[in-house]
């Protein structure tokens, strides 16, 4: 018998060894695919990326690599190039989490999909304290946001003065991206601004002959007042009455933020004589501007306020944060007394 091999065993042999080189160069170039596109790259380091206004491709290259962000800088650089990534990046703020792919990281900053800031804001003092709040949270730096604050021609446009602008941010929590200027951002609340103040509430707050920057203002006094909700309206219905008397407010927290000493305790005369016009002990009236973000229950605890005769208030001497209230002078003397007295006893003078 013959040992010599048969033309179609050959040929047979041929495309065995084709196939092959097929099924190993296919692999090759698949294998090469998945890692560049497919594999999970991006590391559990950091939760979000932020590529700013003007950043370029080698910002993002920069930190990918030095905050660790992906596992293999070199697959994401391949994969990024052959997507365009570089005519193509968006700034923003970007969440990533651990095992995304290069793929799915690339489009998502291509797209511009970023990933909203929440803010929730209230009970913060000054805007300088506001400005320097959102800076941390947002691309903007503190001095834009002042800026735009501060801006006399922007906020007038709206009808606040540079004094009073701070009543146009109502508290809440807001979802925002993280790259929006310090002018679209003001806009952006003053639209919240005119839908908080419905007509309802602008009905409230003519009946009481304020507009809605004094509701604000004395909502501000009243929530640094007032460390229970429950007492805000009483609260409230007491000012309203010493302003409706054209009775000087005389109300503790306003001295104390025209001194800008956060830390007082127990006002005395040396902090009283202050001459500002948060000093609700000189000037009548209420001051030119709020003394805090009030809440939101601040603000309609004035539009609803206690209809009451009250026109002095003095801590309770047990330190319970509620209120003594009086009609007349001789029961507050009673009442500042037994506080005062508590106040000596705990070594508190200032």
């Amino acid at each position: 018998m013959s040992n010599e091999k048969t033309p179609i065993k050959q040929s047979t042999k041929i495309i065995l060894i084709i196939a092959i080189i097929i099924i190993a160069v296919a692999g090759f170039y698949g294998l090469n695919i998945y890692k560049t596109y497919l594999a999970p790259n991006v590391n559990g380091n950091e939760k979000y990326i932020y590529i700013k206004t003007n950043g370029t491709y080698d910002d993002l290259l920069n930190s990918l690599e030095n905050k660790n962000i992906v596992k293999n800088i070199g697959s994401f650089k391949a994969a990024a190039g052959k997507m365009n990534l570089g005519k193509n990046l968006k700034p923003g703020r970007y969440a990533v989490k651990e095992g995304m792919n290069n793929r799915t990281l690339i489009n998502k900053l291509k797209s511009g999909n970023q990933d909203a800031v929440k803010l929730k804001f209230q009970n913060i003092r000054k805007k300088e304290n506001f400005a320097a709040y959102l800076a941390k949270n947002m691309e903007a730096d503190s001095l834009a946001f002042i800026k735009v604050l501060d801006s006399a021609g922007l906020v007038e446009k709206y009808g606040f003065t540079t004094e009073n602008v701070y009543t146009m941010f109502i508290p809440n929590t807001y979802e925002l991206y993280w790259n929006i200027s310090p002018v679209e951002f003001f806009e952006k609340m003053q639209k919240q601004y005119v839908q908080f103040w419905n007509d309802e509430r602008k009905r409230k707050a003519a009946a009481l002959n304020l507009t809605p920057i004094q509701v604000t203002i004395l909502a501000s006094i009243v929530d640094s007042e007032a460390l229970y909700d429950k007492e805000m309206p009483t609260i409230a219905g007491l000012y309203l009455n010493r302003l409706n008397r054209g009775i000087l407010l005389q109300a503790d927290p306003t001295v104390i933020y025209a001194n800008d000493d956060f830390t007082v305790k127990r006002v005395t005369n040396a902090l009283l004589s202050v001459n500002s016009k948060y000093n609700t002990y000189k000037y009548a009236g209420l001051p030119p501007g709020p003394i805090t973000m009030p809440s939101i229950n601040a603000i309609d605890a004035v539009l609803n306020r206690e209809v009451n005769n009250y026109i002095y208030m003095c801590a309770k001497e047990d330190f319970s944060g509620y209120h003594n209230f009086a009609e007349t002078v001789v029961q507050h003397e009673i009442n500042a007394k037994k506080y005062r007295e508590a106040l000596n006893k705990r070594n508190i003078y200032k």
